[in-house]
């Protein structure tokens, strides 16, 4: 299952779909289907150029992330903290021998000022290798890090085995065994919270949204073209692939609702004050 996710996934990213139509437009162009791969080809390529100059990546992306608020801190401290994987580029790393940390790097720098204004928490780490093929784990490298932001090792716990968001609940709750009424806070992407709250809900592990690694700006991005095209195509992969994992991890019972949102304190399904 794990596998054909990710062959899926890769057809699923708008950029590598137009790129595969466009290559087969050109192939059929060698054929009697001439016109009809013409007509893909001048396709694929119109919407490339669409898709990769329009806010198009924007609109789709700022659903998610306007989502769940930033988390505030007046209720008081938390139990622990889990933060997700996808910060750490681990094959990097390794072939390098240095941390090396990608684009959602928020993740991890978020962290340094969270175990300095609660102490007392517990800080989880969760994330193995999402390649196909076996891979280094994130949790192999992150340790260093920590120790970079003075946090004692024995605040720490690490999971390196999740591949993905369903493993990275599953696995974290076990690890963990969070006790009712403790509070923990989940820090990953801000686009990547609601699919990842709605998995933990479901793993039975509640958790607070603790959003970090905004890639807009707000609706102000929704009015002007994006920076380069290259921007533009990464922006809206990044974005459906969230929707598709959104749909897909619904229609498999990974997740309870379409479209994970807030909750008020002590909500239930079967509760009149939750906030969807």
């Amino acid at each position: 299952m794990f596998g054909l996710s990710k062959i899926l996934g890769f057809f699923a990213l708008p950029s590598n779909l137009l790129i595969v139509l466009a290559l087969t437009g050109i192939l059929l162009m060698r054929t009697r289907l001439r016109r009809f791969g013409q007509g893909l080809l001048i396709g694929a390529v119109l919407l490339l150029a669409v898709i990769g100059i329009a806010p198009v990546g924007n609109a789709l992306m700022l659903p998610l992330e306007e989502r769940f608020p930033r988390w505030d801190g007046q209720a008081g401290s938390p139990h622990g903290i889990v933060v997700l994987g996808g910060a750490i580029s681990p094959d990097v790393s390794a072939a390098r021998d240095e941390l090396a940390l990608n684009e959602a790097a928020e993740r991890m720098t978020a962290i340094a000022r969270l175990a300095r204004e609660y102490p007392q928490a517990r800080i989880v780490f969760t994330g193995g290798s999402g390649r196909l093929f076996t891979g280094a784990s994130e949790a192999d490298f992150v340790t260093a890090l920590f120790d970079s932001f003075g946090i004692p090792r024995e605040r720490i716990v690490l999971e390196g085995r999740a591949r993905n968001t369903v493993e990275n609940a599953r696995f974290t709750r076990d690890l963990v065994q969070p006790k009712p009424g403790e509070r923990w806070l989940l820090v990953t992407s801000a686009h990547h919270m609601p699919r990842s709250v709605g998995l933990f809900r479901k793993a039975g592990f509640p958790v607070e949204a603790h959003p970090v690694d905004f890639r807009t700006r707000g609706p102000a991005d929704l009015t002007g073209p994006v920076g380069s095209l290259a921007a533009g195509l990464a922006r809206a992969d990044t974005a459906v692939r969230e929707w598709a994992g959104l749909v897909v991890y619904w229609l498999l019972g990974h997740t309870s609702e379409l479209f994970p949102g807030p909750q008020s304190a002590g909500c239930d399904k079967a509760s009149d004050n939750c906030r969807r």
